[in-house]
């Protein structure tokens, strides 16, 4: 009989691309029966994932109590050897489901929670560091009971180091996306930013950098592909566009499907990546740095160290200050104007994420992981 995994999230889509794409599939393949619970319009099975789901709640309230409760309720129903779960208001509920199921359980950290507190606009700025205080003494009591932290980049490991149960599993792009050769890109010159779209993720530097670049460059296209998260910054962006007279020169192309990612990408020239150097941001590891360079694409990124390192070298793209819209636009147009050397950086990106950079190598961590869990669980029985 299979080894039954279930995996839970309250805050991410049924089809999350760390989780489901990556993680999930990567356990179907190894055998293991794979249960996700996740918000989703219906029950169904996808991938081999059966996916169990749960209404999309109303507010931010409802989803952190209520949508923490049913997880629970569904979870112990599974009764599954493996509970791994991706959210830190998820955290006593890892905890309950290990002392009344007795099965080992996972804690999926996908990034600073601590320091993300800090910097949350929806939170007010006296309430952040209390916040932030309680929640790293809520995480140490639970960690306590937890068999296995996976965090989704290095810079935070050492927030980790009292504890010896600690794996780093990076976000990296799946080659499986890949196709063999780099697509065709347009004749027009176009950008394209992915990912969610807010002020702290450089949203309107781009917009204002497509300004200062379309007097040379009168058919630019700036994709931003994407959710926007908040409504307000939609109408600035669309009256931006307007102020500026760029409605054909940036697309506000929304959400697209993971598999569709890739497709996008090959049509386009240059990858953006010029996040704020918030405190989230600027040890991060960006999964859309190495979708870009997977693609073939030239990297434009923000001068962060540890960005820097990636992208010059392995002399991938540029890096830029971020907040400077006229240093993001210098960089686009010297690309633009040595496409030779712009295409050699895209060709370098994408050998780097082929030999090392790849969903493919990672995932191996996993599988592995989850082996050594399990034989612990049967030595005991």
């Amino acid at each position: 009989m299979n080894k039954k995994v279930c995996i839970l999230t309250s805050v991410h889509p049924a089809f999350d691309t760390r989780i489901f794409h990556k993680q999930a599939k990567t356990l179907v393949k190894e055998g293991y029966a794979v249960t996700l619970i996740a918000q989703h319009d219906k029950d169904e099975i996808a991938d081999g994932v059966r996916i169990v789901a749960l209404p999309k709640p109303r507010n931010r309230f409802e989803r952190m109590f209520l949508g923490a409760w049913r997880v629970l309720a569904k979870g112990i129903s599974e009764k599954a050897d493996i509970y791994h779960f991706h959210d830190p208001e998820l955290l006593p509920v890892g905890v309950l489901l290990k002392l009344v199921t007795k099965a080992k359980v996972v804690y999926d950290v996908h990034e600073n929670v601590k320091r993300d507190i800090t910097t949350k606009s929806w939170l007010p700025k006296p309430a952040r560091k209390p916040l932030s205080m309680i929640y790293r003494l809520t995480e140490r009591l639970n960690l306590s009971v937890i068999d296995q932290v996976i965090i989704a980049e290095d810079s935070y490991i050492k927030d980790y180091q009292r504890y010896s149960n600690i794996l780093v599993l990076r976000n990296y792009p799946l080659l499986s996306y890949i196709g063999e050769h780099p697509g065709v890109r347009t004749s027009r010159p176009t950008l394209v930013y992915l990912g969610g779209i807010s002020k702290a993720r450089g949203a309107l530097e781009l917009v204002r950098s497509i300004k200062l670049l379309k007097p040379r460059y009168e058919n630019i296209l700036l994709a931003l592909v994407g959710q926007i998260y908040l409504t307000s910054l939609e109408e600035e962006i669309r009256e931006l566009l307007q102020q500026f007279d760029l409605q054909d020169n940036i697309c506000l192309a929304g959400q697209v499907k993971h598999e569709e990612i890739y497709d996008i990408l090959l049509r386009c020239h240059l990858g953006m990546a010029v996040l704020h150097p918030t405190p989230n941001y600027i040890e991060s590891l960006p999964t859309k740095l190495f979708e870009y360079m997977a693609a073939g694409l030239p990297v434009i990124a923000s001068d962060f160290p540890v960005w820097k390192e990636i992208v010059e070298g392995n002399n991938c793209g540029l890096t830029v200050n971020a907040l400077d819209p006229g240093e993001i636009a210098r960089a686009v147009e010297y690309l633009l104007e040595h496409p030779e050397e712009a295409s050699k950086m895209g060709g370098n990106g994408r050998k780097a994420v082929t030999e090392k950079y790849n969903w493919e190598a990672e995932s191996q961590k996993l599988i592995a992981v989850y082996h050594d869990l399990l034989k612990g669980k049967q030595e005991r029985q």
